[in-house]
């Protein structure tokens, strides 16, 4: 079977918004945190973690674990593994918490309007994927 019909029954697998997100974990696993660790300058680094910024080396510090967690997501989503449920939404969840910390703490002030409406669509998601259970539970998904 050639490479395009595999990745075009692979993407099959899961609904056009999970593959939205299996594409932004491999991006993020190999070109956005690659670059962010390897390349940007200490000084210019900057991760958030619970809506709480993080510069300089304790940015760089903390920059593995986030490179963890999207080799993670694309591993999960690729392969659909069972673990990714309950792990996808919760950590969905957490960054609606941090986006919406952050919106609150932010210099610009957006106010709990702002911040509540920023973490809105990562509330959707979060539910999206936690209704998607059977998709990551269904043996025929889980194929090596």
């Amino acid at each position: 079977m050639n490479g395009w019909k595999v990745l075009r029954n692979n993407l099959k697998l899961r609904p056009w918004w999970m593959n939205g997100l299996l594409f932004f974990c491999t991006y993020m696993t190999f070109v956005y945190v690659p670059w962010d660790f390897f390349v940007k300058p200490v000084a210019e680094d900057a991760e958030v973690w619970f809506g709480i910024l993080l510069r300089g080396w304790a940015a760089k510090a903390t920059e593995p674990l986030h490179w963890l967690i999207y080799c993670a997501g694309m591993v999960g989503f690729l392969k659909m593994r069972p673990w990714m449920f309950p792990w996808a939404s919760l950590y969905v969840v957490q960054v609606a918490i941090s986006v919406f910390v952050w919106a609150l703490l932010d210099e610009r002030g957006r106010g709990l309007i702002g911040a509540t409406i920023s973490a809105i669509p990562f509330i959707v998601l979060a539910i999206a994927l936690w209704r998607a259970k059977a998709k990551f539970s269904n043996p025929t998904n889980n194929k090596d």
